[in-house]
């Protein structure tokens, strides 16, 4: 059913695996697979829908709830395993001069 990386046995909570195969009836692809959709007009991605990979921090196939505020900014690096680093740059005024600086901060 899917990927198995890791040394435990990966499934999603909410998917029973051992369903007892009726004589006859054919198993259909999306079976067996759970994705929910997370509302703020975000839409549930196709690798998520098709996919068979199993990530329990994913917010369409997992246990994660998107809350506050989405943010933007760009990629910095994605060495550690399920979380990336994104940068985002921003301006900041400085009342002495009339002026704003660049400044950015580091989220993982």
């Amino acid at each position: 059913m899917s990927e198995q990386t890791e040394k435990a046995f990966q499934k999603q909570p909410n998917v029973f695996l051992n369903k007892k195969k009726l004589a006859g009836s054919k198993a259909t692809k999306s079976e067996g697979r759970w994705t929910k959709n997370v509302g703020l007009g975000i839409k549930t991605p196709r690798e998520a829908i098709e996919g068979t990979y199993i990530d329990k921090k994913c917010p369409f196939t997992g246990d994660v709830a998107i809350r506050g505020r989405l943010l933007r900014g760009t990629i910095r690096s994605m060495k550690m395993k399920r979380t990336l680093t994104v940068r985002r740059d921003y301006l900041h005024y400085i009342k002495k001069y009339n002026r704003f600086e660049k400044r950015h901060k580091n989220i993982s």
